[in-house]
């Protein structure tokens, strides 16, 4: 296996050999280091789901002992892809999983896990989990929705605070968002990416960190002020790099 790749890639078969192409243009932009395959279209170029292409896809994917997660985005492609898998070695086989996912949420939220070098298992766990996008704001442990961004006081320059650690371990920070954009795609899957390599569990008001389409639900501004809290070995360290990269505008400032 090359170290230009991470260990999972990710084939997107779609009944449109352009929307498999576009969504493997904008998993690209937010995680450059996983090999992305796009099997999308007939093989005269029309809609629909091809058996080569769909193997060829696949094993150019798991070449170099790469594992795959497959994101397919209607019912026939899923069964194209199952069709090509049971013919395939078993050895091969054996490393790719079909990931039941929204197409184009769950290849970037897959992507951007797999950038981190995270294990089969994870990356299709984040696939899976990016159906809860389109649900209502996912509850907390204790019953209460996730809070949103919080504007700072009109006229007022907004508190920003440096991470202090709690008598439990914990860390707590606060940071002003400064992305005119607000925390859209890029930003959040640098959040990502820079934390997959650090011990420690981290939330931005209240929504975990570790995913991007989470980061991107909580719809914050500029100017909003981002709580963040962390728990583990790095805690501290995770608060105090996510507080400089807001505080940096992720350089788009």
């Amino acid at each position: 296996m090359t170290d230009r790749w991470a260990p999972v890639a990710l084939v997107l078969v779609s009944h449109s050999r352009a929307l498999a192409e576009g969504a493997v243009e904008v998993a690209a932009q937010m995680a450059p280091g996983v090999r992305l395959v796009a099997a999308g279209g007939t093989d005269d170029g029309g809609l629909g789901t091809s058996f080569d292409r769909v193997d060829a896809a696949l094993r150019d994917a798991t070449g170099d002992g790469r594992s795959v997660v497959v994101v397919a985005d209607l019912g026939s492609a899923v069964l194209t892809a199952e069709s090509v898998l049971e013919l395939m070695d078993e050895d091969v086989a054996a490393r790719v999983r079909l990931a039941d996912a929204p197409f184009v949420e769950g290849a970037v939220a897959a992507a951007v896990t797999a950038h981190g070098k995270a294990d089969l298992a994870t990356v299709l766990d984040s696939a899976q989990a990016a159906a809860g996008t389109f649900g209502p704001a996912r509850p907390l442990r204790d019953g209460s929705s996730a809070p949103v961004a919080a504007s700072g006081p009109a006229g007022e320059a907004p508190a920003v605070t440096a991470p202090v650690t709690a008598p439990d371990g914990s860390v707590q920070a606060t940071a002003v968002l400064r992305n005119p954009l607000g925390l859209h795609a890029r930003p959040a899957a640098l959040i990502v990416r820079m934390l997959a390599h650090l011990d420690a569990k981290v939330q931005v008001n209240g929504m975990n960190a570790a995913s991007v389409l989470d980061l991107m639900k909580l719809g914050a501004v500029k100017g909003d002020v981002l709580t963040i809290t962390a728990q583990g070995p790095q805690a501290a360290e995770a608060a105090a790099r996510l507080v400089a990269d807001v505080e940096a505008g992720f350089g788009e400032v």
